[in-house]
């Protein structure tokens, strides 16, 4: 009998500890199917973050360095500038790059930085007790905003992939999704993507995805997948959101 799905070579065959719902696990999957295609299993570093990515190198057979909260960008430029042979990528979580890590993701973007950057959005603090995140929704209730999110006093929620689509350095910049079969596959060809342009050398790539976080949420896995596409996918809309091969 012919194998037809297997687990990627850049994975470990271990036992996940993310919570019944949650999309880390599955992105991962996305992450390391893309560097086996690649065949760079041998020379890509991955960056891990403070927060549910910190556990990367539990998961992923590859080099994994750990960084302070907020600074894999950081981490990420100065291992790519001293082995601009590997393929760096980060993995960081919304209060992660989008918060404290702000300046770092901003600053390593323009600059035109030559690494991927995994970003995954579930709208809260994950690992830390599920506060209030720059992705939050409005009115989403967290521990932080029992009352919900408020606009007026909270700003709106930051739409990253956006953001990066504005600065010079950046070569693509993409929002996915793998809450759906179809927007699985199309999240597996933009992370391939983003991959290829640092393996082509073609710049600074970026993908946000987006992900459930059914326990932070006080939701069941079936009804917090159905947010992502329904709240979620309503204000962060998915799509390539810059590509200089098409400029």
């Amino acid at each position: 009998m012919q194998q037809v799905f297997r687990r990627p070579l850049s994975l470990k065959d271990v036992q996940t500890h993310f919570c019944p719902g949650c999309h880390h696990g599955t992105i991962h999957r996305l992450v390391a199917e893309a560097i086996d295609e690649y065949g760079v299993q041998k020379r890509t570093i991955g960056i891990a973050s403070v927060g549910c990515s910190v556990f990367l190198y539990s998961y992923f057979n590859i080099d994994v360095v750990e960084s302070p909260h907020g600074r894999a960008p950081a981490v990420a430029t100065g291992v790519k500038r001293a082995k601009p042979d590997s393929i760096v990528f980060t993995y960081q979580g919304d209060g992660d790059l989008a918060a404290i890590g702000t300046s770092e993701i901003i600053h390593a973007a323009n600059r035109g930085e030559q690494i991927t950057v995994i970003f995954v959005n579930n709208t809260t603090y994950g690992m830390t007790g599920g506060q209030m995140a720059p992705t939050t929704l409005v009115g989403q209730k967290t521990s932080t905003s029992p009352y919900g999110r408020n606009q007026a006093k909270d700003g709106a929620p930051l739409r990253m992939a956006e953001l990066m689509a504005q600065l010079e350095g950046v070569a693509f910049s993409a929002r996915v999704a793998v809450n759906t079969s179809r927007n699985l596959f199309e999240a597996k060809k933009q992370i391939k993507n983003a991959f290829r342009y640092q393996v082509e050398g073609k710049g600074f790539s970026f993908i946000e995805a987006l992900s459930a976080c059914p326990t932070n949420w006080g939701m069941d896995p079936l009804r917090a997948n159905e947010r992502v596409g329904t709240e979620m996918c309503d204000y962060f809309k998915l799509g390539v959101f810059k590509n200089v091969e098409n400029l």
